[in-house]
């Protein structure tokens, strides 16, 4: 096949006419910066805080997950700069995939694209593993005990008050929150402004109030040692664990991408773009940050090992009180952990929703190109909306909720999105080269060497987690090869049109 046909590109000017002949992103600019770096926090915090947290600070960083933040953030911000450039170069509604089509060609594309499929599918899963983790965590106060062999995957196994230990059979939980917010996608239900600003709200809220009453019961010999000594094996504590838990926690960021596909709904994406990208991030660090400090100080980092269905930030809010004689600790706070864990529930339910939402938007536009087969891209007579896409995901998405660890899907979604930004930050090289003359509205500060650091911390990163993370990818993408040369390549639009 001729590299001129496997990198074919859209040009951008037919990229937003297209756009601009679709209704349904023929959106106005009314979003100033302060409404962007709302969108951001709303969108980053999630299921990576509440969750990962925990099992990172247990199995590999210990205390210093807090550094592991800051680790992960700097990579952020690095591949935040270039996703300004390219959002505010093709300011419309869009991802990685679109800007990648315009710019670098359709192979790229297609790798991103399918790339997306790992970070939004499998997130998803993370996230509705995690939804299922805290009901029963929830109705556990009320003495409503499901059984753990139907709330974990075949591979957990979790340890009982009477010290049993079960193994698990089937996520039902996940897989009831993934199948629910599904059939609200394909009804096409959108949650008014009202209730999303509700549900942000207590999302940050929740962060606040955690470390506003938690700050008050820190033990600092849990920060003794603050980096644990290495086990022997790589990523098990020491500067290792830290790397390797900045890789897995980099969950946690995903969401701050979200706001460059606003770029079309941005008042000036010259000047509110970076302020939206980079000041949700900072903001968000600066609270991951506090947050993982009084957790791992609240609570031994040791405390959170163990079965894989505990929700750490109820394990936290336990530790906030007073030690009797019997060495048991009286909670300082006995309503905390209810009012939290149902606004956690509120708050992941919209991500899996954003998530599958998002999934099946790349997966439209992967249709519409004609590299995905049309039923894709098929909306309901009724509800306007892809709903055989949606049926497909719901059932991809509530396999992987059902039967495969957290801490598996977790990692392929880290993979995957580090994947997606390092070659976000190749495209910027690329495109300076390429395309010097190319209109910017926003540029990427010193280029090459932000975009090249952003590259190399996403790669240590992705290099820092176990290897059978890195052959799922393999194969992940292998697969994805399969179908490009396969289907794709032949079945292109673009490609039938230049031929």
């Amino acid at each position: 096949m001729a590299e001129s046909t496997l990198f074919v590109k859209k040009s951008i000017t037919q990229l937003q006419s297209e756009v601009g002949g679709d209704s349904e992103h023929g959106l106005k600019r009314t979003l100033g910066a302060t409404s962007l770096v709302a969108l951001g926090i709303g969108a980053i915090i999630g299921a990576g805080l509440f969750s990962i947290t925990g099992g990172a600070a247990a199995h590999n960083a210990g205390p210093a997950v807090t550094i592991s933040f800051i680790i992960a953030a700097v990579a952020c911000a690095f591949a935040g700069l270039c996703y300004a450039e390219f959002a505010s170069m093709i300011p419309v509604a869009g991802s990685a995939y679109t800007y990648s089509y315009a710019t670098m060609g359709e192979f790229i594309a297609w790798i991103i694209g399918w790339d997306l499929v790992l970070e939004y599918a499998v997130g998803a899963a993370t996230v509705a593993i995690s939804w299922s983790r805290y009901l029963v965590k929830f109705f556990g106060y009320y003495d409503i005990h499901l059984p753990a062999s139907l709330t974990l995957s075949p591979f957990t196994t979790a340890t009982m008050p009477d010290g049993s230990v079960v193994s698990g059979l089937i996520n039902l939980p996940a897989v009831f929150i993934v199948v629910l917010m599904s059939l609200l996608l394909i009804k096409g239900t959108k949650e008014s402004a009202t209730v999303n600003g509700v549900i942000v709200a207590l999302k940050i809220a929740v962060v606040l109030i955690f470390i506003g009453l938690g700050w008050g019961y820190i033990n600092q010999a849990n920060y003794t040692p603050y980096i644990p000594d290495n086990t022997g094996n790589f990523g098990d504590f020491g500067w290792s664990g830290v790397v390797r838990a900045a890789g897995i926690i980099f969950f946690a960021y995903i969401g701050f991408d979200a706001v460059s596909t606003a770029a079309q709904e941005a008042k000036n994406p010259k000047r509110d773009m970076p302020i939206g990208i980079l000041v949700s991030l900072a903001i968000c660090t600066v609270l991951y940050i506090l947050f993982a400090h009084v957790m791992t100080g609240v609570a031994n980092y040791t405390s959170f090992q163990g079965a894989d269905g505990i929700a750490p930030v109820a394990v936290a809010i336990d530790h906030m009180g007073t030690t009797g004689a019997n060495g048991m600790i009286t909670p300082a706070f006995p309503w905390l952990n209810k009012a939290i864990i149902i606004a956690i529930l509120a708050g992941y339910s919209s991500v899996i929703m954003v998530m599958l939402m998002g999934q099946t938007r790349v997966f439209f536009s992967m249709s519409k190109d004609g590299l995905l087969p049309k039923i894709f891209s098929e909306v309901h007579p009724k509800f306007k909306t892809p709903w055989k896409s949606n049926i497909l995901f719901m059932i991809f998405v509530s396999l992987f909720a059902a039967f495969v660890p957290s801490n598996v899907v977790g990692e392929m979604t880290s993979i995957g999105t580090l994947l997606a930004f390092v070659l976000v930050c190749v495209g910027v090289i690329v495109l300076r080269k390429t395309q010097p003359n190319l209109p910017r509205a926003f540029k990427t500060p010193l280029v090459p060497l932000v975009p090249i650091l952003g590259i190399v911390a996403c790669l240590a990163m992705m290099a820092s987690l176990p290897g059978d993370t890195w052959l799922r990818l393999i194969i992940w993408l292998a697969a994805g090869f399969i179908i490009y040369f396969g289907y794709s390549a032949k079945n292109s639009k673009l490609r039938n049109k230049k031929a």
